[in-house]
């Protein structure tokens, strides 16, 4: 579906595009040698921000409006439950990052298991942050820029992994997190802007009440729901955000970036708040799209059918910049943590180098980087599957033997090394297999279960194998520096603890309300 942008719209993408370089080159060029972690001076509003646009890819505007439009508002819980697994990740994986003194995560479990581990996970995070950072974040942003602009596919994708390259591979680190605070901003306005626009739509036109399907303004569906049952969202979600929350590098590393603990952790609080508001500005618009139009639109166009009908000139353009600036950050902090474990995990064990080195080839990885990550985003053209289930189904079959490992290595002390080197190596390639076989629709269409409830059954399975190993061989756990405990850092801060229990209650009465 094409939109017709007018001068204004036109004039609108040019003033982001010169203030997305402005802050990119020309802010980031004084970003010191440290491109990596950017001197770990972060505050929290700056790592709160830069989470919220990395994590906002192109799949929150796009693939949100089309779960909404499908599936109604139990979408929301990818958003409202993720609060969970921040105050897992901010007040007990953090401490112990923190305090090995980390620049990636497959370092955590070089201190904790040796380098058997750390290399599987330095080769799965790289194939990861490929897969489902890049290649698929560019797949789904440049379709539709593709169907806006009017060029072919590749071209969009080629045009989009140019621009975020350019600056991330001369600013670094800070420049990622200072373009990702700018993107932010353009996120939540745009979006904001285009959620009340629509609402008043909605509510001028008097089909506020139009006929929707059951359960379509419920949170939790069902047991016998095929697509988003409670099971597979209450079961299923979990294996996904532990590793995505908790052990991605993408994420994480934007708290390894943190001037102290406290920043980091009011960080993690900042973008869970954020988070409260993030299913009112991105899946709302879908469920009222349903309502308005959805007899001339199909669920993946929802987005851009709301922005055609209802947005004025210039709006549309901000749209469209906030489209461009969702996908730009996640190919940016995708780019910018493959560089990081490429170079400090991977160059770094066969070449002893300098500082000025490091940075020069960090700088010549993010360019590789990018043009893999063009070529995975050409290889899911052939998956036919939709928008949402290409991103979230690659991370659910990715995410199991590192949602085991890393909840067993942060609270069960018995985890040993042969354990954890079982599920790896083990689980991880049945993953990574399932993981194409699912993508390529092997061995035939409909042949696998739904992503979630697949995420359920590898998670159980590897769990009940690292337990089974654990107690059957030698409890030795740690080859480096032992566990850390918070208090050797500082311990917890009371005012931190009461900002989650409020976010708790918050969730809890939005729960109850959205389930009567």
């Amino acid at each position: 579906m094409n939109i017709s942008l007018t001068g204004v719209d036109g004039i609108v993408l040019v003033l982001y595009i010169i203030a997305l370089f402005a802050l990119g080159f020309f802010l980031g060029r004084n970003s010191g040698k440290d491109i990596f972690l950017g001197g770990r001076s972060l505050r929290w509003w700056q790592i709160g921000f830069s989470m919220f646009s990395a994590n906002a890819g192109p799949m929150m505007l796009i693939g949100m409006s089309s779960l909404g439009f499908s599936q109604g508002v139990v979408g929301a819980n990818f958003e409202w439950l993720a609060w969970i697994f921040l105050l897992l990740l901010a007040m007990f994986f953090l401490p112990r990052y923190l305090s090995a003194g980390i620049s990636t995560i497959p370092q955590y479990l070089l201190h904790r298991y040796g380098k058997s581990a750390y290399n599987f996970l330095v080769i799965y995070s790289l194939v990861s942050i490929l897969v489902v950072w890049l290649g698929s974040a560019l797949y789904a942003g440049g379709l539709v820029i593709s169907q806006v602009l009017g060029c072919p596919l590749l071209y969009a994708v080629a045009l989009i992994a140019l621009i975020a390259t350019s600056y991330t591979a001369v600013g670094g680190f800070r420049a990622v997190v200072r373009t990702g605070i700018f993107q932010s901003v353009i996120i939540i306005v745009s979006s904001l802007i285009l959620t009340v626009l629509a609402f008043n739509r909605m509510m001028a036109s008097g089909v506020a009440h139009h006929e929707v399907p059951p359960d379509f303004w419920k949170l939790l569906h069902g047991a016998d729901d095929p697509e988003y049952s409670w099971v597979a969202i209450l079961a299923g979600y979990p294996v996904v955000a532990i590793y995505y929350w908790c052990a991605d590098q993408t994420i994480v590393q934007k708290l390894l970036g943190a001037k102290d603990l406290r920043e980091g952790q009011y960080g993690a609080l900042f973008i869970a708040a954020l988070k409260i508001i993030t299913p009112v500005i991105f899946l709302l618009p879908g469920i009222i799209c349903f309502i308005l139009f959805r007899d001339i639109t199909t669920a993946d166009n929802a987005y851009i059918t709301l922005v055609k009908q209802l947005m004025p000139d210039g709006f549309r353009g901000l749209c469209i910049a906030a489209l461009i600036a969702a996908l730009i950050d996640t190919v940016s902090s995708g780019l910018n943590s493959f560089s990081t474990v490429f170079t400090l995990d991977v160059v770094a064990q066969f070449s002893t180098t300098d500082e000025e080195s490091r940075v020069r080839t960090g700088r010549w990885v993010t360019v590789l980087a990018a043009l893999l990550a063009i070529g995975i985003a050409g290889m899911f053209l052939y998956s036919g599957k939709g928008l949402f289930e290409i991103t979230q189904g690659m991370v659910s079959i990715l995410a199991p033997p590192l949602s085991v490992v890393f909840l067993a290595s942060i609270f069960w002390k018995r985890t040993n090394r042969v354990a954890v080197l079982t599920v790896l190596y083990g689980g991880g390639s049945v993953c990574l297999l399932m993981g194409v076989c699912y993508l390529l629709n092997y061995p035939y269409k409909g042949f696998w279960p739904h992503f979630l409830l697949l995420s359920v059954y590898l998670f159980i399975g590897l769990a009940v194998l690292i337990v089974m190993v654990s107690l059957l061989t030698a409890p030795v756990v740690a080859t480096g520096k032992p566990a850390a405990t918070t208090e050797k850092i500082g311990g917890q801060s009371r005012r931190v603890w009461a900002g989650w229990a409020v976010l708790a209650a918050v969730m809890l009465i939005i729960y109850l309300l959205l389930n009567k």
